[in-house]
């Protein structure tokens, strides 16, 4: 229900690709996604880069439930999925740069979240 209500709140706001990240990103190349059971190239590509972007920040972030993975082991969880939850494609590329996923989520504060929040609130 959340990729329906952000796809239509962004919808109007930040136009297409923003409703498409927020609509798409839970689907999955393989087809068992939801809301829509799309497969492979039928979902838009932005929601394909940020779907397994959400997964790295899911794995490596601690919840009330879980403990954080090292990176290494979210890597392993991720190429492991190359073809299933993701795009082969953007497995691959995330395989060539994943030290930069490493660094960017090392260095990555709240103050930079909320900086950036603020900035969207004011479009």
């Amino acid at each position: 229900e959340h990729t329906i209500n952000g796809a239509f709140i962004l919808s109007s706001l930040a136009g297409e690709m923003a409703r498409d990240v927020a609509l798409f990103h839970h689907e999955r190349w393989d087809g068992t996604g939801y809301p829509y059971n799309l497969h492979g190239t039928d979902i838009p590509l932005c929601a394909r880069i940020v779907a397994l972007a959400d997964v790295y920040d899911a794995l490596r972030m601690a919840r009330y439930y879980k403990n954080p993975l090292p990176h290494e082991e979210a890597k392993q969880i991720i190429l492991a999925e190359r073809g299933g939850h993701f795009d082969p494609l953007i497995v691959d590329t995330f395989a060539d740069t994943d030290a930069e996923f490493a660094r960017v989520f090392n260095t990555w504060d709240d103050e930079q979240e909320v900086e950036i929040l603020e900035e969207l609130s004011s479009l």
